[in-house]
């Protein structure tokens, strides 16, 4: 790993209590432009915003997303900062260039009876496996939680009757959460039908060890088969935006919505007032007399008005 790169992930990590996978994601980030830069006989210390501009450029032509040309400037922005602040270079190379602009996409989420399919496939999945897939589809759907706060779960927190939960998140910020008699019930039988010692509640094929990622994803993706739904459409962040659209169609608050999901800006949050935005819009399409849905009577009717006109 370049030393000067290596510097600046520590500083992250010191001073913005950066996570593991947000280190892991700078550093892809700035290998992948220090290999560009070495292509064209430079360095990542000395790189001119020239070679940033034709590095972008180079993103665009290899049919990256805005998003992701976005998140790429922002590392190597933010690592240009450091070397100037640490007096490593004299400039800013990323001063002037532009962020590229994208569209604002809207989450994903499956709808309540969707959710509730995917429970009943739990349900109906025999012996412990079929415990432990209940218990992590209602404590994900019941908190909100990120796939990485759920896999790192003691088992201890869930040995007590307590209704809350104390999470570590992002940057290490802390947060409770409610649990649901539901999340409760279910894992009091997922931890009553194990026999391991494991300090995870979903421990991995290593007790000593959580659940990968990997192995929480195959799972999820048994229960949407057995639910008839498209795996594609499941996934641990869709169930986390299953949990705050369906919180606020019900009249949640952005702010208590901000509190749950663990968002440090309640910017973020306001993502779903996009999505129920969306939702009435398509209603509105459907079912009001001169949408795409219209009835057919008030259509006719329109129909014709005009003929009448036209006489």
């Amino acid at each position: 790993m370049n030393r000067h790169i290596e510097s600046f992930l520590e500083m992250l990590a010191a001073e913005h209590g950066a996570a593991r996978n947000t280190a892991a994601a700078y550093l892809a980030d700035l290998e992948d432009f220090e290999a560009f830069a070495a292509a064209q006989g430079a360095s990542l210390l000395a790189a001119p915003a020239e070679l940033l501009h034709a590095y972008l450029a180079a993103l665009s032509a290899r049919g990256l997303s805005a998003r992701t040309q976005a998140r790429r400037l922002s590392a190597l922005r933010q690592f240009y900062r450091f070397l100037l602040r640490e007096q490593l270079r004299p400039d800013d190379p990323t001063q002037l260039l532009e962020t590229p602009k994208q569209g604002r996409s809207l989450p994903k989420f499956l709808t309540e009876a969707e959710v509730e399919a995917l429970l009943r496939a739990a349900a109906d999945w025999a012996g412990p496996k079929g415990l432990m897939a209940r218990a992590a589809l209602e404590i994900l759907y019941s908190t909100g939680m990120r796939v990485s706060e759920l896999l790192s779960l003691p088992a201890e927190a869930f040995r007590h009757e307590s209704a809350v939960l104390m999470l570590r998140g992002k940057g290490g910020r802390e947060r409770l959460v409610p649990l649901s008699e539901q999340a409760r019930t279910a894992a009091a039988a997922w931890l009553a039908a194990r026999k391991d010692r494991s300090r995870w509640l979903f421990p991995g094929r290593s007790l000593q060890h959580p659940m990968t990622r990997r192995g929480f994803a195959f799972l999820l993706e048994r229960l949407a088969l057995a639910a008839g739904l498209d795996p594609a459409r499941v996934s641990p962040h869709v169930l986390r935006h299953s949990f705050a659209s369906h919180l606020l169609a019900r009249g949640a608050d952005l702010r208590s919505l901000q509190l749950l999901l663990g968002h440090a800006d309640i910017a973020t949050t306001q993502i779903y007032t996009h999505v129920q935005a969306e939702r009435l819009r398509e209603v509105v399409q459907h079912y009001h007399p001169l949408g795409e849905g219209g009835s057919g009577q008030s259509k006719t009717k329109g129909r014709e008005a005009k003929k009448t006109a036209g006489r």
